[in-house]
């Protein structure tokens, strides 16, 4: 095993076996391509209330959000990944795509924030948002 994900529900809406799944195994093929081994990784649902504290806390902005990470400075854990399942339902129907494949996308940029990966600038945001898209197309989950 390249990576162990755990998952935690916290908000009202569960997702299926097989969603999640799906995100462990796209989240072993985002390790695979990145080069990681043997290190964990929390992923965490909420509703838009709690990510809107979050993000408060740790940003200072006052709103929601769809997905947070926080990277851990230890050998065998990378982090934790906070996504708001509202949003993703929002953001799937804006987008005209998948529940799966905004969960999908949300999983793994919020993985990419975790190896250092950023968007702050146009040269960062065109680097990780081709690499979020090299690695949903590999994994087969398109839009």
């Amino acid at each position: 095993m390249t990576l162990m994900v755990e998952i935690l529900n916290e908000q009202e809406e569960s997702l299926t076996a097989e969603q999640m799944d799906t995100l462990v195994h796209l989240l072993e093929k985002a390790a695979e391509l990145e080069g990681i081994s043997e290190k964990e990784v929390a992923i965490t649902f909420v509703d838009n209330e709690r990510i809107k504290e979050l993000n408060q806390q740790f940003r200072n902005k006052d709103k929601s959000t769809d997905v947070l990470s926080f990277p851990l400075d230890e050998e065998d854990a990378l982090g934790d990944i906070i996504i708001s399942i509202p949003k993703v339902r929002e953001q799937a129907e804006d987008y005209g795509h998948s529940f799966e494949r905004e969960l999908g996308f949300l999983t793994v940029h919020g993985f990419l924030h975790l190896l250092g990966y950023d968007h702050e600038t146009e040269a960062e945001e065109r680097e990780m948002f081709a690499r979020q898209e090299q690695i949903l197309q590999e994994f087969g989950l398109i839009r």
